[in-house]
């Protein structure tokens, strides 16, 4: 039986729940005409450019899950090359538990989510951190965020997929929101002035 670029996620476990549960043929169909990504396409290029927020999973040498947010501006994902992606690890609450995780269990996974469009992708691969490379860091910290990088965190792709919307609620950044409604703000404060100007005619 052929391997396939899904099977990172599809393990003997899994693959024996979706059978037991009426899935598997559905799935094992899909994979066949398209399995999931291994490189860095053009799409995901576009989908990182807008993204300020992801969340980066490692574990424990023995399993033990853990789930770190990191933002910063949008882009600040950037693609190294078509299988890598590196960013810049600003300073944070000191914990350093992915540190920990990373130096002795490399396998991580990307979770990126953009509400507005309802979308999702999901990568799983290899993830290690780079500290005291100026010449890296300067490819991936913006100057212009106002944040301290520590270190860099690059992540080797294995596989990614694009999730269905399903559940997905539909959310909009306050920045964009804002954006869209300062043309109404404007229109409603010009008819609040014109009705206290009508009505000061009237007086």
């Amino acid at each position: 039986m052929p391997n396939y670029v899904s099977d990172i996620a599809f393990t003997g476990s899994v693959k024996a729940q979706q059978n037991k549960r009426g899935s598997r043929e559905a799935y094992q169909s899909r994979i066949e005409k398209r399995d999931w990504h291994t490189a860095i396409t053009d799409e995901l290029r576009a989908f990182l450019a807008q993204r300020d927020s992801i969340y980066l999973a490692t574990a424990t040498a023995d399993g033990q899950p853990y789930i770190q947010h990191r933002g910063g501006p949008k882009g600040f994902v950037r693609v190294i090359d078509d299988r890598t992606l590196g960013f810049a690890d600003y300073s944070g609450n000191k914990q350093y538990i992915t540190l920990g995780n990373l130096a002795e269990n490399d396998k991580a996974y990307v979770f990126l989510m953009d509400y507005a469009n309802r979308q999702r992708i999901k990568m799983w691969g290899a993830a290690r951190f780079v500290e005291d490379d100026p010449e890296l860091m300067a490819k991936l910290a913006d100057p212009d965020y106002r944040a301290r990088p520590e270190r860099a965190i690059l992540f080797e792709v294995a596989a990614w997929d694009v999730n269905c919307p399903q559940h997905i609620p539909q959310k909009y950044d306050y920045a964009d929101v804002e954006r869209a409604t300062q043309k109404l703000t404007a229109r409603i404060a010009e008819l609040e002035a014109e009705l206290v100007r009508l009505k000061g005619e009237q007086t």
